[in-house]
């Protein structure tokens, strides 16, 4: 990240999942148009970039991550030219755009793929992973990250492919010198038509052990082991190298890279600037693995320790949802006594971190998880295989859907809730998956004119980003509370410090004296619509940012 790409460190991005955004066209699923619709809703909200889930040609096994066509789109979103309409718009309007890239895999009906399973010596034949039998089975014991073999095979070439998702989602083969040509000739030609950044799909597992060991992971219950030698190997590493001097670098693109980082040390791996990879990176943990260890405590080592690694190499992606999330008023706050309170607390703790903030269309008015009464009324893969790993473990049906609606990423991919009619005034068709109930309750119509709405204290969080350099660029000191619920730092620059105290708890907290002497100003707090706050103790989900 060159001194040119400074102008990352002003974005305020919100993620939109077309699919669950806005339908202008009444079948049901979100598209481009309804996006374009709403643009003066985002600018309102005061967002100055946006991150597109993808909007690519695809058949749809993985709501768009699994993709047929790189330069066409989805017919349900609309055509390239409504992308036209939708890109010129934010362009008057200060929006850049982020596109979302996978290329750890395509679908398995790309024409890519198509030929390259033909035949074993047609001119796509090396474009995907292939492997002979071993002893009449699959070339290795690995499971897909959604349940099953990570192997299918193909009897055209007598081979199997490898998938590490979805088996509709085959690996692409980074070894192969033109496949990569070809990926870096179609990142440029989005770059030619104005995107501004990408984010990177699953990058961490380009580069494959060619022997393709046995895991000595625990079996699943279906008998498959999730492979242990997959993430971040150097040859991945290399690849992104090599797109990042290719073409992000020279041509000032913004990039964010979805990765696989256990530690502080794999994750400035890929966003150290010496390393010239990615500007920034969000890394993921499963939400199963995220809901049974997190904790306020960790949460902070965590922040630490990521700031300490990377304050003078390297910029952080600041985010408590995405599509791939459970709602975070119901996995970090209280989504029911503190519901309100607890959703600003968390804006507030997230917006005055050092990196850019990412908003994830819904949280902004603070959608909840949503429990649906069947399995059959889940479309997430991941949530279909949960369930059925867990049957298969011995769980009943009714335990079973317990934990998959938990960590079900359909939380986060229910429609946007803009008003408080039965379908959430998203759609005036059947909505591809079922609106969350409490839109009665949670939606944008209301909030807008609500002076002390979840909404509004987003827009005030963004507006002061904006105006205060200690927000935006400003070092951060962490300060000893006593206390593992209650944390404070300071953000600051030459000319300007704010003090930040954040309860992370549903009991009463009290600043100590000594932290409380400097404080001049309350400029927000979690509790507006009580008049802010009051002092000295920090009320349930309090937050409160002071001016010094």
């Amino acid at each position: 990240m060159t001194t040119e790409k400074d102008w990352i460190k002003d974005l305020v991005i919100y993620q939109i999942y077309p699919r669950s955004f806005y339908d202008a066209n009444g079948d049901g699923i979100g598209d481009l148009p309804g996006v374009l619709q709403k643009l003066d809703y985002l600018e309102e909200l005061g967002i100055n970039a946006i991150w597109f889930s993808p909007v690519y040609r695809s058949p749809n096994d993985d709501n768009g991550y699994d993709i047929s066509g790189y330069q066409e789109i989805m017919a349900e979103f609309g055509t390239m030219e409504d992308w036209e309409r939708l890109r010129d718009a934010c362009k008057e309007k200060g929006i850049r755009i982020i596109m979302d890239l996978v290329v750890n895999h395509s679908s398995d009906e790309h024409p890519w793929f198509l030929a390259s399973r033909s035949s074993r010596d047609n001119d796509k034949s090396e474009y995907y992973i292939w492997r002979d039998a071993v002893d009449g089975h699959e070339p290795n014991n690995w499971a897909s990250a959604f349940g099953g073999s990570a192997w299918e095979y193909v009897p055209e070439r007598d081979q199997y492919y490898f998938h590490f998702f979805s088996k509709k989602q085959p690996d692409l083969n980074w070894a192969c010198p033109k496949l990569r040509e070809e990926i870096h000739q179609m990142i440029n030609w989005w770059v030619d038509k104005g995107v501004d950044g990408f984010r990177v799909d699953a990058i961490s597992y380009l580069d494959k052990p060619q022997d393709f060991p046995d895991s000595t992971q625990p079996a699943q219950p279906d008998g498959y082991s999730f492979p242990d030698i997959l993430a971040g190997r150097p040859g991945t590493h290399a690849y992104i190298r090599e797109m990042n001097q290719h073409i992000y670098a020279p041509r000032n693109v913004l990039t964010v890279g979805e990765v696989s980082a256990p530690t502080v040390e794999e994750l400035g791996n890929y966003v150290r600037t010496s390393r010239e990879e990615f500007d920034m990176a969000i890394p993921f943990v499963p939400p199963i693995v995220e809901i049974d260890t997190w904790t306020p405590e960790k949460l902070l080592h965590d922040i630490q320790e990521s700031y300490e690694a990377l304050k003078e190499d390297g910029w952080w992606a600041r985010f408590f949802s995405n599509h791939d999330k459970p709602r975070q008023v119901s996995l970090y706050g209280d989504d029911r006594a503190y519901w309100e309170v607890s959703a600003k607390f968390l804006a507030m703790f997230l917006h005055t971190l050092p990196g850019t903030p990412f908003v994830y269309q819904g949280e902004e008015i603070g959608m909840t998880n949503v429990k649906l009464p069947s399995i059959e009324d889940y479309n997430d893969l991941d949530t279909l295989n949960m369930y059925k790993q867990g049957l298969l473990a011995g769980m009943t049906p009714e335990a079973a859907l317990a934990r998959a609606q938990l960590i079900s990423r359909d939380n986060a991919r229910t429609p946007m809730q803009w008003d408080n009619s039965a379908k959430g005034g998203f759609t005036t068709g059947t909505p591809w998956l079922s609106v969350n109930p409490n839109t009665k309750e949670i939606n944008v119509k209301a909030q807008r004119q609500d002076p002390f709405s979840i909404y509004q204290c987003y827009r005030n969080l963004i507006a002061l980003r904006k105006k205060s350099s200690a927000l935006a660029r400003g070092d951060m000191a962490f300060l000893e509370t006593g206390c593992k619920e209650l944390i404070a730092f300071t953000r600051s620059t030459p000319g300007e410090t704010l003090l930040m105290f954040h309860n992370f708890s549903s009991k009463e907290h009290a600043i100590p004296d000594a932290l409380r002497k400097d404080a001049k100003k309350a400029l927000l707090s979690s509790y507006d619509r009580e008049g802010g706050y009051r002092g000295p103790m920090l009320r349930a989900y309090e937050s409160v940012i002071f001016q010094m």
